[in-house]
């Protein structure tokens, strides 16, 4: 239902904050991952603010394929890791689910293709290895989605649920 920022920056340092020289430290530490990152990723929660994949400029070679290959796979485990956020299971809407799943398979398939690209023994066509760029860049639209989609329907489940608690008029005696 809930997430504090605070609980998830101690997870960074495995539970505990580290110690800090001074307070000027603290608030720098508070100020770009609380105040920067943590507020700045719950603007996705709306419609009209998708959040996107890093798009970063990679050469279409055997080294560039298994590097974005490896930060597909590393942003989709980033982002089951931060929504399951240390549970083992999650009661997720029924869209967010089927979403997960998606973004499961496509997650697997990333880590196949860094592992085959980054393997020097397997051959690699030039023509190949644009054809497959151009399908994680067809993935990566699609990853987009289904996160968005995740995103959005946790929103919405969590909206309405907070709606609903505390509503109930109380029983008068």
């Amino acid at each position: 239902m809930s997430a504090s920022p605070i609980a998830v920056v101690k997870n960074l340092w495995g539970g505990e904050l580290p110690e800090f020289e001074c307070l000027d430290a603290v608030n720098e530490l508070i100020g770009v991952l609380v105040n920067g990152l943590w507020n700045s990723l719950t603007r996705h929660q709306r419609r009209s603010e998708p959040f996107r994949l890093v798009r970063p400029t990679v050469q279409e070679s055997r080294v560039g394929l298994a590097g974005l290959a490896l930060i597909r796979r590393q942003e989709l485990d980033g982002f089951v890791e931060g929504l399951f956020n240390g549970a083992e299971v999650l009661d997720l809407p029924q869209k967010a689910s089927a979403s997960l799943d998606i973004l499961g398979e496509m997650r697997a398939l990333f880590a196949g293709i860094h592992e085959v690209a980054s393997d020097a023994a397997k051959p690699a066509e030039s023509s190949e290895i644009a054809t497959t760029m151009k399908h994680l860049r067809e993935m990566t639209r699609i990853a987009d989605t289904e996160i968005n989609r995740v995103v959005l329907d946790c929103t919405r489940a969590r909206r309405q649920l907070m709606g609903t608690v505390g509503t109930a008029k109380p029983t008068r005696h």
